[in-house]
């Protein structure tokens, strides 16, 4: 069988032989149908032509998607945006899936595994405003839309006047709400509005001193079938040791506090010499109570389960117990 041939027996089985792996062309991305979405998928997409591989993009739309009218933090979101893509890729419709990682689950399935996080982008939140400069420039009670309990926790815990506001849809929707005038300034990631090219209104990249970010933003995960070792191979060049490391050990403290990426608790673990440095913060909502912890270290996942376990010690559990005691569940889909 030649190797054309091969690639096009895999394509109908639509699971990857591991010793056919100089034969494989064709790589089928799952992805979410949003503009970031789709911009990280033909981003990868377009690494991968590089390397010569045939790549399609199939849209997948997540129970995340289809829940606009309740906030994010009113809902369990472990798996919101990856379970229906993940079910794509185990049942071989897809044979990668490009996550924001921030999205993905800290325990990943023992049928999947991450074969590559991408070269970090800017990890921290900016804000955005037609109005005002900053957060500290913001009057007294201005509505600030986000649907992040992290977020609004942080903010509320220096500005407590500040009325925050549920704000859903996609990075165009929620530009176009603030310029419509419905929010004195609104709260985005740095990558995201960075990737799309919106940045006319960014007034200020918000150090993770004010507000920590979540972990592992800025990178992207490209999700594969665990033991699938052709297409492994070959987005290894995708996997950035430096973003590995940082985000391996912020998903430790996340897993460590056992909370999802709609929790109020932010991490951001840099690399400014051969060791690692840990920043992170558990919070109530309403900002009233913010602890903060960090630490360095040579292994990720120890330090992340570190500074996770002295967050717990010092009262992050009761914080995290009384958040999950208000989530609701996620509704069922028709």
């Amino acid at each position: 069988m030649d190797c054309a041939s091969a690639a096009k027996k895999q394509k109908g089985r639509g699971i990857n032989n591991k010793h056919l792996t100089n034969s494989l062309q064709l790589l089928r991305i799952g992805s979410r149908g949003s503009q970031l979405a789709l911009w990280q998928a033909n981003h990868i997409a377009a690494l991968l032509r590089q390397r010569g591989h045939e790549v399609e993009i199939q849209i997948i739309h997540t129970t995340g998607d289809k829940i606009t009218d309740v906030a994010l933090a009113k809902v369990g979101t472990k798996g919101m945006f990856t379970k229906e893509i993940e079910e794509a890729l185990a049942a071989g419709r897809v044979d990668l899936a490009v996550h924001s990682l921030k999205d993905l689950p800290t325990e990943v399935a023992k049928d999947f595994e991450i074969a590559a996080i991408t070269k970090r982008q800017d990890p921290r939140d900016v804000f955005c405003s037609s109005r005002y400069d900053n957060i500290e420039a913001l009057p007294i009670g201005a509505r600030v839309g986000t649907s992040s309990l992290r977020r609004q926790a942080q903010l509320k815990a220096i500005r407590p006047d500040l009325e925050i506001h549920p704000l859903r849809g996609n990075v165009d929707t929620r530009l176009r709400k603030l310029a419509a005038g419905e929010y004195a300034a609104i709260i985005l990631a740095a990558a995201g509005i960075t990737r799309l090219g919106k940045t006319e209104l960014i007034r200020q990249v918000i150090p993770a001193e004010i507000i920590c970010p979540a972990a592992g933003q800025g990178a992207l995960g490209i999700e594969i079938r665990a033991g699938d070792s052709a297409v492994h191979q070959h987005l290894a060049f995708l996997d950035d040791a430096a973003a590995r490391a940082t985000t391996t050990c912020e998903r430790a403290l996340l897993n460590k506090l056992g909370g999802g990426c709609q929790v109020p608790i932010g991490a951001l673990a840099e690399m400014p010499n051969s060791r690692l440095h840990l920043e992170a913060i558990v919070a109530r909502p309403d900002g009233t109570e913010l602890l903060r912890e960090s630490g360095e270290g040579s292994n990720p996942t120890e330090l992340g389960e570190a500074v996770g376990e002295k967050l717990l010690r010092r009262g992050g559990d009761a914080i995290l117990e009384e958040v999950y005691g208000h989530q609701e569940p996620v509704p069922q889909q028709p």
